[in-house]
């Protein structure tokens, strides 16, 4: 599931990709010599017209060669004969269709409709406060009622992960609601990287099981769904959270769990597996959420699709921002393998799952291959403009070395986020 849910996302976007240089080159009128899913060596190869379309070995990126593009010359149909500004347009292309695709996608899930966790849209109650986090730290109770943020109120969990997520980083003054009385908590957020886990607070989820991933460790003991977890190793769990930090405690020994069904109390005795994915025990359930079908009439989908896409567009520049001043750690970036985990954690959660997962990465492709780095989109862009300014192309020789560079910056960067992802999967 894994791996073909990682073939047809990256398979997808980077199609989507070089289709949008494609189409911008065939718009001003450059040939395309090359149209190629992968890198690499040729799996398959099909010459239409002009244009060679093929599948390569690597399935890491893509290309449109164009006529003209690595050296200078004199043709009407070369890329080195249009004028700056086309040059630019034709670079865009790729990043440009990859944040149409993004609102596109959006807006298709917004319409189908989503099942949302029905807490997400009831009052912020603080069901749970993991000890030693952040929201421990500043002071949030159990209990409290967080009812807005700098004065705005907050109606729901959904509008609270929000604001935090705009404003994090920054400080705000929480309006909270405790034992009746009215608390105005001046914080500092914290700078999300791993998501919700990092602000340490959390609704109130009973110790419900909800899906018991196939051929783990409670599977393999006869758990089921439904059944609730009433004790681990002995110690009474009244919600969700204090499970999985029991589970955590516990390392990989075995682990006594008692559990009710049809009002029968039983215990089993599972040993827990290490989770490839996270680096920590895993039995292999997770918690039941009850949901609802949230729909929306596709023109409101569309402003709802590009609101989503602001969101995550200013977040990802605000990430970027914080990797250049240190404020976020470069340990937080995932190559191939953390976003085939991604893709097939999606993909078992269903189509709108997928979907969704498939419009993030989409987004974040667009948005990188804006750096301004050579080999990149941004990076060509900025050649185009400095020979723009400068009043004429630069030599092949300077394009080379450009380029060389550029493929030793891309090299540099893949070889440390697959190290990085390794790192987390054996936790390094």
């Amino acid at each position: 599931m894994t791996v073909l849910a990682f073939i047809v996302l990256i398979g997808v976007l980077i199609w989507i990709h070089e289709l949008g240089h494609f189409l911008m080159a065939k718009l001003f009128r450059v040939r395309v010599d090359i149209f190629s899913i992968g890198f690499g060596p040729r799996i398959v190869s099909k010459k239409i017209g002009e244009t060679t379309y093929q599948l390569a070995a690597v399935p890491l990126g893509g290309f449109v060669k164009l006529y003209g593009e690595e050296s200078n010359v004199d043709d009407p149909r070369a890329m080195s004969s249009k004028a700056w500004w086309q040059k630019v347009l034709i670079a865009l292309g790729g990043p440009l269709f990859n944040i149409i695709f993004t609102v596109l996608l959006f807006a298709v899930v917004f319409t189908i409709g989503r099942d949302v966790p029905l807490y997400m849209k009831k009052p912020v109650l603080v069901g749970y406060v993991e000890e030693g986090g952040w929201a421990d730290k500043v002071g949030i109770k159990t209990g409290d009622l967080i009812e807005g943020i700098n004065g705005e109120k907050i109606k729901n969990w959904e509008e609270l992960y929000r604001a935090f997520i705009k404003n994090q980083g920054s400080e705000v003054i929480l309006n909270i609601k405790r034992d009746n009385q009215d608390i105005r908590l001046r914080v500092r957020l914290p700078s999300i990287e791993k998501g919700r886990e990092d602000l340490g607070i959390f609704p109130d989820l009973k110790p419900v099981i909800g899906r018991i991933l196939p051929g783990s460790p409670a599977s393999q003991v006869g758990i089921k769904e439904g059944d609730r977890i009433i004790e681990v190793n002995g110690k009474r769990v009244e919600n969700w959270y204090e499970v999985t930090k029991l589970i955590k405690e516990n390392g990989l020994n075995p682990l006594r769990i008692k559990l009710q069904r049809n009002g029968e109390i039983f215990e089993k005795t599972v040993v827990p597996q290490k989770d490839p994915a996270r680096g920590r025990p895993m039995i292999g359930v997770s918690v039941k959420i009850e949901t609802v079908k949230e729909k929306t009439p596709f023109p409101e989908s569309v402003k709802l699709a590009l609101s989503r896409t602001y969101e995550l567009t200013v977040l990802t520049f605000k990430v970027l921002a914080g990797l250049i001043t240190g404020d976020v750690s470069f340990k937080t970036l995932g190559g191939p393998i953390a976003i085939a985990q991604f893709a097939g954690q999606a993909a078992e959660s269903g189509i709108i799952a997928f979907l969704s997962s498939m419009a993030f990465i989409s987004l974040q492709l667009g948005i990188f291959n804006l750096i301004p780095l050579p080999v990149l989109d941004g990076g060509l862009i900025l050649l185009f403009i400095a020979e723009a300014i400068r009043g004429k192309p630069f030599s092949d020789k300077f394009k080379e070395v450009w380029q060389r560079l550029g493929f030793a910056l891309i090299i540099t960067l893949l070889t440390f986020v697959i190290i990085n992802d390794l790192l987390k999967i054996f936790g390094g």
